[in-house]
């Protein structure tokens, strides 16, 4: 029996899946039966080797990774191809929205954006109470969860105050689901005090939401817009990204001879291998699947030109431990000066490369950095721009060394801090830490609080609990759980270090 038969085979009858993961699994196996772009040799064998990598997408792009619709454009102006008329009212927004989502393609074969939901529903909310606008968003987030189990799916709130924001933050705090992930994007000027700290109480029971930072991120998208999608991910809105590939800086040190001859010849190489796999499937994907053909493109909820590309890194800490080592300095990454400082100046390499290097099939015609969360399996390399796990400094000490990297990474960066949790009994001290960690320019603050069940891995949301019992069964309902054993098992994420939030934010 051909190999890709037998894979058929083993998914049909595994008993860990439900019908709907054999369904997803049997179409990513099929994909993957096809011959994959053709790729010249040297992006091949870099490719073979996972010095570059296609984070898995499949071999036949037809879909792009992430698609950040224009939600307000169903909403306003309803659907010809689904025939849904104009929302008029709470009910109907958000019944439209529902079906809008199982049409929105992604990575995961779900939404991976559900829009800025505050500023989508509040145009229907004059005359719905309180209690009422809590009873249908509750109802509206088990929805989510249960009917897309994918903590991949993200919606967005922020950054005024107002009471959809509100009433989403509290339902979030209490039903502490793995679905929806959920960003609070922050602005000083349009923010209030009192829903920051609110988002801060809620991380404080489950790990949610991230902060962004909105000033920061306006400079770069402008007018149009942007979204929160999947994990980190700041994108155009209305558009999205076509792909996202990455390069293990760790393998290339590895290749290196020295820190020279890394920014000299090394990196230089495999930034170029890494573009070239990025324009074999952007090609495809614009020129041979015929998805801009859909109707989110001929309704106007997408734009074909506001597809970015992703260029994703990971492995810094590892990478510059390494280069140190080969120059026979003693300085580790996170703790150290030196290290820190190389640190910069590979990422402002990168970001020079990536700017300088022009692309067709993308938005503005470069691919953006970004500082790639990680996958289960890349043993022992720590995703992004992180600390490694185990070795983190205090939490003020930890953003401070982090947080000038942020500058060279447009579509997001990928960090979490664990804080202990006797934060729970000062509160005020995590707002300090949010707004000290933005005023430094990080673009996004994320935090997981010690001995929650509801934890962050890379991006995503598991429950501990969950993991416990796929560990036991070896199932789950929730799509996500799988990858969140796998990390708990090959990728230290359960030994990260929580930090008690005790002193005051300085910048250096």
């Amino acid at each position: 029996m051909p190999d890709v038969l037998v894979r058929f085979k083993e998914i049909t009858e595994d008993p860990t899946l439900s019908f709907a993961q054999k369904a997803r699994a049997l179409a990513l196996a099929a994909e993957n039966s096809l011959e994959y772009p053709k790729l010249d040799t040297q992006t091949a064998e870099a490719l073979e080797e996972r010095v570059i990598c296609d984070m898995y997408e499949g071999h036949a792009p037809y879909k792009p990774r992430y698609v950040l619709p224009d939600y307000s454009v169903v909403l306003t102006e309803g659907s010809s191809w689904l025939e849904l008329a104009p929302a008029t009212t709470l009910d109907e927004a958000i019944n439209t929205l529902m079906i809008a989502y199982h049409h929105v393609p992604s990575v995961t074969n779900m939404p991976v954006f559900l829009g800025h939901l505050d500023a989508l529903l509040l145009p229907f909310c004059d005359d719905v109470s309180d209690e009422a606008l809590y009873s249908k968003i509750k109802l509206f987030w088990r929805y989510l969860d249960r009917v897309l189990p994918d903590a991949f799916m993200h919606a967005n709130i922020g950054p005024t105050d107002n009471r959809v924001a509100r009433t989403i933050l509290k339902v979030d705090a209490e039903l502490k689901q793995v679905a929806p992930n959920l960003t609070f994007i922050w602005d000083p000027q349009l923010s209030s005090e009192g829903i920051l700290a609110l988002a801060c109480d809620c991380i404080i029971e489950c790990s949610k939401p991230h902060i962004a930072n909105h000033p920061i991120h306006t400079a770069v998208f402008g007018e149009e817009g942007y979204g929160i999608a999947s994990c980190y991910n700041a994108l155009p809105l209305g558009g999205g990204a076509s792909t996202l590939t990455r390069l293990n800086l760790y393998e290339v040190a590895r290749r290196s001879k020295d820190t020279e001859d890394f920014f000299a010849t090394v990196l230089p190489h495999y930034i170029e291998l890494n573009c070239q796999l990025t324009e074999v499937r952007i090609k495809h994907l614009f020129e041979t699947s015929g998805f801009f053909d859909s109707f989110l493109v001929k309704e106007g909820w997408i734009h074909k030109d506001r597809f970015a590309a992703m260029f994703g890194v990971f492995s810094m800490a590892e990478a510059v431990n390494l280069l140190q080592e080969k120059e026979g300095r003693a300085g580790r990454y996170g703790h150290d000066d030196s290290a820190n400082a190389l640190g910069y100046r590979i990422s402002e390499a990168l970001a020079a490369a990536v700017t300088a290097r022009p692309m067709a099939h993308v938005w503005r015609n470069r691919a953006m950095l970004h500082a790639q969360a990680g996958l289960s399996d890349d043993g022992g390399c720590t995703p992004g721009l992180r600390i490694p796990y185990g070795t983190e400094p205090d939490p003020v000490t930890h953003v401070q060394a982090l947080a000038p990297q942020h500058q060279f990474y447009p579509s997001g960066v990928s960090d979490i801090l664990t804080l202990d949790e006797t934060v729970r009994n000062n509160r005020a001290a995590l707002v300090q830490l949010v707004k000290g960690a933005l005023s430094l320019g990080c673009r996004e603050f994320t935090a997981n609080i010690a001995h929650n069940d509801l934890v962050r891995v890379t991006g995503y949301m598991v429950r501990l609990s969950d993991i416990k019992r796929f560990q036991q069964c070896g199932g789950s309902r929730i799509n996500t759980t799988v990858l969140g054993a796998e990390a708990a098992e090959t990728g230290d994420i359960l030994h990260r270090a929580p930090r008690v939030v005790a002193h005051e934010f300085t910048s250096r």
